[in-house]
């Protein structure tokens, strides 16, 4: 008789509620999880200033996850003499001690009155088991996930959020141009947009943004790669020189053609509209009708050489090659010449 193999085992999934940044709500233990610090520190101050509108008398009390006095969470916990409402936030829980995880763990088991407790966990393996617990559903918590924002699509609908909440109408060129300027900070990011906001009442356009950031905007990564893939060499060239003597890191810089360079390999023959081919590759609208416009006066074969010769300037920036400029320079110059040289 046959043996029926037995099926791969499966991760359990989380029987408390799983919700991003903004939909940070109270509950007697929030698990604030994820390697976004920004988005995870913007959540955290949300809910204080909820509970703090909920009640003005609200007791908040920070916790070291890594340097734990034993007792400290029970006493935070413990009933007042006059049982003020309570928040606890619990930082570097990724980090935090073997005591701590049993007192937490133990504390899970009854949660206090009136207390709101926030375990904040940058990822990694430690604490694990206080982590299983949350999510298996002890101590009646949910858990905040605040993932990185890694794509230009992520960063794109989190610009896009931050002039939607304040009423303010953005354009998709202004949109571009802030995300492509700040792409690597999220903190600086989510700045830039507010004071845009807090600077005028009218809609924010692009040249808006120019206006406030042009410094930042005309040597970055994107702009540079925009001009090569136009097939303006001397202009590719004197950006990427501006952005180097500015302090921008090569490997950032081949990241930019990449992801342009990808997104046209893959709408390079594609039919449809550009919502339905945003929707098969996972992309926004405006960006389909960037590379459609992007790929004019190339071919196949030169797209396909440019690729290749994008992942040896990856890799020659990356410490594979002597010197990282001179690669990003060929590359320019042969994006430039659309691959035909």
């Amino acid at each position: 008789m046959a043996v029926r193999k037995a099926a791969p085992s499966r991760a359990k999934a989380p029987a408390i509620a799983q919700l991003s940044w903004n939909q940070i709500r109270p509950a007697p233990v929030v698990l604030v999880s994820g390697t976004e610090g920004f988005l995870a520190d913007r959540a955290i101050r949300y809910l204080r200033d909820f509970l703090k509108e909920e009640d003005p008398s609200l007791e908040v009390s920070d916790v070291q996850a890594d340097d734990y006095a034993p007792g400290e969470l029970l006493t935070l916990a413990s009933p007042s003499l006059f049982d003020e409402a309570r928040m606890i936030r619990v930082a570097n829980v990724e980090k935090c001690t073997d005591e701590f995880i049993i007192e937490a763990l133990h504390y899970l088991e009854q949660p206090a009155d009136r207390t709101c407790l926030i375990l904040r966990h940058g990822g990694g393996v430690r604490g694990k088991k206080l982590l299983d617990a949350i999510r298996g559903g002890l101590g009646g918590g949910v858990e905040v996930v605040c993932a990185e924002l890694k794509k230009e699509s992520d960063k794109v609908a989190f610009v896009q959020a931050e002039f939607a909440t304040a009423g303010r109408r953005v354009a998709p060129g202004a949109v571009r141009a802030l995300v492509a300027a700040f792409s690597d900070d999220m903190a600086e990011l989510a700045s830039s947009c507010q004071q845009l906001i807090s600077d005028g009442a009218g809609d924010v356009t692009e040249q808006l943004v120019n206006k406030y950031y042009g410094g930042r905007v005309e040597t970055n990564a994107f702009t540079v790669a925009d001009a090569a893939i136009a097939g303006r060499y001397a202009e590719a060239l004197i950006s990427l020189r501006q952005a180097l003597a500015s302090g921008a890191d090569p490997v950032p810089m081949v990241a930019a053609f990449a992801m342009k360079l990808r997104t046209m390999a893959k709408l390079q023959g594609a039919r449809g509209g550009s919502a339905q081919l945003a929707a098969k590759f996972s992309l926004a609208p405006w960006q389909v009708d960037r590379a459609r416009r992007d790929l004019q006066g190339w071919s196949d074969q030169g797209l396909g050489r440019c690729i290749q010769m994008l992942a040896e300037t990856d890799a020659g920036v990356k410490g594979a090659g002597r010197d990282p400029v001179y690669a990003l320079e060929r590359m320019i110059g042969l994006v430039s010449a659309r691959g035909e040289r």
